[in-house]
């Protein structure tokens, strides 16, 4: 099996919960290998992981239903909204701090979700 069909495979079969965890975790991956690129001074790398990122936060934001908890969707959204402002920053001007101010955010938002869905994975 190829890791193409692996990874079709494990996302087709993953609940929804399970998926945006995937998603979260592709997006912080993204945003530390643009960090190593830009540290290592490969500006076409960063701008590929940069982008990357940038459209996983999309697709995130995109799943937002502001019908249920619009309070917190709406902080959420907000959330989003800055860090793509981060991710496009860190990309015009090779902000490693605005990179790391990504990756905190995706870190911490990823914990929540994470320890919301073990919550009640365990009722």
């Amino acid at each position: 099996m190829s890791l193409k069909s692996y990874q079709s495979t494990q996302i087709n079969s993953a609940s929804k919960e399970q998926i945006l965890l995937m998603l979260y975790e592709g997006a912080i991956s993204f945003t530390q290998r643009a960090q190593k690129a830009l540290k290592s001074k490969d500006i076409a790398g960063k701008g590929r992981n940069i982008t990357k990122a940038l459209a996983i936060v999309n697709e995130l934001m995109n799943t937002l239903d502001h019908s249920v908890g619009s309070p917190i969707s709406k902080d959420i959204e907000s959330l989003y909204v800055f860090t793509q402002d981060k991710l496009i920053e860190a990309n015009l001007n090779n902000s490693m701090e605005a990179l790391e101010a990504v990756e905190k955010i995706l870190g911490i938002l990823y914990k929540g979700w994470k320890e919301a869905i073990e919550s009640l994975a365990s009722k």
